[in-house]
């Protein structure tokens, strides 16, 4: 509640009568709520100290010299033979024994014998007798999923008092085995020196590296950074192995880690094995290196020094102050959700439409990050689907997609299936039964009348305050992200490439001392949209995609046939690289110093570098050419602000050459904008501070004159269509003069705006993108919600119209209109008629609208009395395309004015409410809460409060009395 105890008050509300308390008692009993409605997973998991007791009970011991387990490897023949056994002190509760057990197959009791540990035959003891016995070390991810099998199983009373005994049985035995911990308790890893040693010397030799100006200041500050990250995680890892070894386990920091009741590796790690990076106090908005180059060496049980405690210091702050403004905003952040998508309820159980989203496994790069089954699981299928291999139907059109289909799908070679979902619900108000989907609190296909849109805003936002607030634990340690720099072959198979341009070049070989040996022959990827895949050998279905960045080293020939684990490709993951496409003589064009270029000298290496600097004279664009021996220009290389130039004027080059390195910026810390401002940019659809410029056609691109510092980029498509954009000369540009590019690409660096990814690839991808990429900040936290939600929100964001064209309707042009009025208003427009000329007819003027069958009858009466009749054409429907709002202006545009004026901007929502005189229908909850009616939700569906309740004797008498009436009137 946020309450403190320094004079707040609070109100206890006390339900009275016998409904209030009923309805009460099925709201809000703890013994109802045990599944989370953001996710479906059990919400009601025992914590902490339970789950390391039940973690110690059921972790097994083997023998040593030093510590004998007693009873190891006897036999029982009942659970209750154990008990008595442990109660006699005759076995240990750690000891491994073979028992006989009752286990559940297929649905069926079998009778077993297993191996197992007397903890978990003490375990079993409360565990229901459908579920079977259950052998495993509990943990709690373990004990999420028995209790939401318990619940699947024998329902919610059961559920309840299961989750009552273990609560019981995990205190007592965190008690009964004394599990904290001292300072003891903490390893140091021996080999922490020589790996710290290790460490130092490769940031030596990047140093010796950077100082004979073989790389750049920027390049020894990325590397330096990725050796600590490394070091770091080489450390953490060899760490935990000797934690769980230790002890034979039952190192109580490592059986809280392991139980996952508290602590993560990350605090671990700092505790015995190296704090590692800190972020530098900043300046807000200023920009540079993030992160200090010299990690924080020392752990928490040998101590930091003075310096070290210092930085550390500025961390830890940093985060409570953070977390104190945090807050607010993930509060404002939920009030702007709810209030955008509280008119969202269950209004019908089906809208029939045929449209659905099509559901697959989602991946990054190579790691799955949500597999088919969770995208599908209670969801509604569009389509019957057919195993691919008997053709047998798995799930018939418009019925849900139970846990057993799923598990069925999952088996199949079946990719995607395309799912009903509330983007493409067609119901005009609320949403429909079928297009939700199951009701994630009850696990049952929601009811009529649920108050779904502000469930989604609830578990949106709930988690909000969890996001950027993990600063808080860590205390400023940086989490530097290393940077991927090739692709290996995942899987055996083909490689094959798309619109791949290679061109054979030389490569510098540096050996392990730092020293040039010699060249080798490579061919290095030219193309911008080279898109590798690997394919099956014997199916051709494709395993893995991957795009193959610009300037990458290919090392496989595209159509061979390649083994898992084989480089395919790397490439330099500090600079992006021009690269010349022909051999010839190098002419530098405006790379004037101190006008477009400045050499830096290294005051370390002496090794002068020429960088491109920003020109006050905007009519001068550095470029370098290429030129053949007759000086004829072969090509021509535009090079952006910041490049650095790797070749002189007048070089005699061979293709493949860098000409140009541009230094990327990767020593930042984290996420460029990561957390709860990303979720908000995400939501109110703004455009990001420097967006890129997006190709809207497919063709190929060259290259315009500059004007006023904007450099001019035309893309022809096939069809000779053309397309011009400007784009800053500050920006790099992604593309070269005669690339091939595809709609939806970008021609310079920054992020993609939604709106353009409105305009060029259509609704579905946006609404797509915009439900990823928000799921994407909360994974990052762990934080699991289910996609409906994001939809039902990325639905209300996607309400409305814009009039291109109103023809014949009452629309104005370039004004904004719900979606469903429109479609109406055009739909009216079928079937009429516009009048021309009216003839002689004395009834309708020209330009009157009117049906069809109006038309016919005023003309046939015009031509009985031999006039001239009404001219007439087909009515013109209006044209419309999609926009996206932000949920602040979606808010603040819905139909109802009572609540848009609840919830910003008072003054103005009521005048222009007044000035359109617009009328309030009281559809959605806020509106009725504020006039002082029943929500209609739930028990307060207007349907039910027709309804008339009474015995069975008055209905019957009731029935009688009707039928005699009818008999009467016969």
């Amino acid at each position: 509640f946020n309450a403190d105890f320094d004079g707040d008050q609070m109100a206890v509300h006390v339900p009275l009568g016998n409904a209030a308390i009923l309805e009460a008692q099925l709201l809000m009993l703890a013994s109802h709520n045990i599944l989370n409605p953001a996710n479906g997973a059990p919400i009601a998991v025992p914590s902490q100290d339970m789950v390391l007791g039940l973690y110690y009970m059921t972790k097994e011991r083997k023998s040593t010299k030093e510590r004998i387990v007693k009873g190891e490897g006897l036999s029982f023949y009942s659970p209750e033979e154990v008990i008595i056994a442990y109660n006699e002190k005759a076995v240990d509760l750690h000891a491994s024994i073979k028992i006989k057990v009752r286990q559940i197959e297929n649905g069926k009791p079998v009778e077993k014998i297993v191996n197992t540990t007397v903890g978990r035959v003490l375990f079993n003891q409360i565990v229901p007798a459908e579920i079977g016995y259950i052998n495993e070390l509990l943990t709690k991810k373990m004990l999420r999923e028995i209790i939401s099998n318990i619940l699947k199983v024998c329902g919610m009373a059961r559920a309840s008092h299961f989750l009552d005994s273990i609560k019981n049985l995990g205190f007592e035995m965190a008690f009964k085995g004394g599990l904290s911990f001292v300072l003891e308790d903490v390893i140091i890893p021996k080999e922490k020196a020589e790996l710290i040693e290790k460490g130092y010397k490769e940031v030596e030799e990047q140093i010796m590296l950077y100082e004979n100006g073989f790389i750049t200041n920027n390049e020894r500050y990325n590397k330096i950074i990725d050796t600590w990250t490394h070091t770091n995680n080489r450390l953490t890892n060899l760490l935990l192995k000797q934690y769980a070894q230790d002890n034979g386990g039952f190192n109580p920091i490592y059986m809280m880690l392991d139980s996952a009741a508290r602590g993560s590796s990350e605090q671990i790690r700092q505790l015995s094995g190296m704090r590692g990076l800190m972020n530098k106090p900043m300046k807000a908005g200023s920009t540079g290196h993030d992160i200090i180059e010299n990690p924080i060496l020392a752990n928490f049980k040998e101590g930091l020094s003075v310096l070290e405690y210092f930085i550390s210091t500025h961390g830890a702050r940093k985060g409570l102050a953070d977390t104190a403004l945090k807050t607010a905003d993930a509060g404002y952040l939920t009030r702007r959700l709810v209030d955008v998508a509280q008119d969202v309820i269950i209004t019908i159980p089906d809208c029939g439409t045929l449209r659905g989203v099509v559901a697959t496994t989602l991946k990054k790069g190579e790691e799955v990050v949500e597999t088919l089954h969770d995208r599908i699981l209670g969801r509604v299928s569009v389509h019957d689907i057919y195993h691919p291999n008997t053709g047998e139907l798995i799930v018939s059109s418009g019925e849900e997609i139970t846990e057993d289909i799923c598990d069925v799908i999952d088996k199949s070679p079946i990719e995607q299936v395309e799912i009903r979902s509330v983007l493409t619900c067609e119901s005009k108000r609320g949403v429909c039964m079928k297009c939700y989907g199951r009701n994630l609190a009850t696990g049952r296909l929601v009811q009529i009348g649920e108050a779904v849109g502000v469930i989604a805003a609830q578990s949106i936002g709930e988690p909000g305050t969890q996001l950027t607030l993990r600063t808080f634990h860590i205390g400023g340690a940086a989490g530097s992200v290393t940077t991927q720099d090739h692709i290996d072959a995942k899987y055996d198979g083909i490689f094959d490439v798309d619109e791949l341009k290679v061109v054979a070049g030389e490569r510098t070989i540096i050996n392990e001392q730092h020293e040039a040996t010699g060249t080798e022959k490579v061919n290095i990827v030219i193309s911008r949209q080279a898109e590798m895949r690997i394919t099956d050998v014997k199916t051709g279905i494709i395993l893995t995609q991957n795009t193959i960045p610009y300037g990458a080293i290919l090392r496989v020939k595209p159509g061979s046939e390649v083994k898992k684990g084989t480089l395919l490709c790397n490439w330099d993951p500090y600079n992006a690289l021009i690269i010349s496409e022909m051999a010839g003589k190098v002419e530098f064009d405006n790379i004037v110093e101190g006008v477009t270029f400045r050499e830096e000298q290294d005051d370390q290496t002496g090794y002068k570098e020429k960088i491109i600097i920003e020109s006050r004279d905007k009519t001068r664009s550095p470029a370098i050419r290429i030129v053949d021996k007759k000086e004829v220009p072969l090509i021509n290389y535009n090079i952006p602000v910041g490049a650095h130039i790797s070749v002189k004027d007048g070089d005699k080059i061979k293709a493949g050459t860098i000409l140009v390195k541009i230094p990327r910026n990767i020593g930042k810390a984290g996420d460029i904008t990561g957390g709860l401002p990303r979720v908000t940019e995400l939501f109110e659809a703004r455009n990001p501070s420097n967006p890129a410029v997006v190709a809207e056609i497919d063709g190929q691109v060259s290259y315009g004159k500059i004007k006023r510092g904007n450099r001019e980029i035309i893309i022809t498509s096939k069809t000779g269509e053309t397309k011009k954009y400007l784009v800053p000369l500050t920006k790099q540009i992604l593309v070269q003069e005669s690339d091939y590019i595809r709609a939806g690409f970008p021609l310079s660096d920054g992020a993609i705006t939604p709106s353009d990814l409105l305009a060029i690839k259509g609704p579905t991808f946006v609404q797509e993108y915009i439900v990823n990429e928000i799921q994407e900040v909360y994974r990052l936290q762990g934080v699991k919600i289910n996609d409906k939600h994001f939809e039902v929100i990325v639905r209300q964001m996607m309400r409305k119209v814009l009039i291109e064209d109103p023809g014949d309707t009452l629309f104005l042009e370039k004004s904004v209109v719900d979606k469903w009025e429109f479609m109406e208003e055009n739909d009216k427009m079928y079937e009429m008629k516009r009048i021309l000329d009216e003839g002689d007819s004395k009834e309708f003027k020209k330009g009157d609208i009117i049906s069809a069958r109006k038309l016919r009858d005023a003309n046939s009466i015009l031509k009985r009395q031999d006039m001239k009749l009404i001219q007439a054409c087909d009515a013109v429907p209006a044209t419309s395309s999609q926009i996206l709002q932000g949920i602040t202006r979606a808010a603040l545009q819905t139909r109802s004015f009572i609540s848009a004026a609840s919830f910003q901007e008072t003054t103005k929502v009521l005048n222009e409410s007044a000035i359109h005189g617009k009328k309030d229908y009281l559809e959605g909850l806020k509106e009725n809460v504020i006039v002082g009616h029943l929500i209609p939700a739930g028990t307060g569906l207007r349907k039910y409060q027709k309804a008339i309740v009474g015995s069975t004797e008055e209905e019957n008498m009731l029935r009688e009395e009707e039928e005699e009436r009818v008999i009467q009137k016969s």
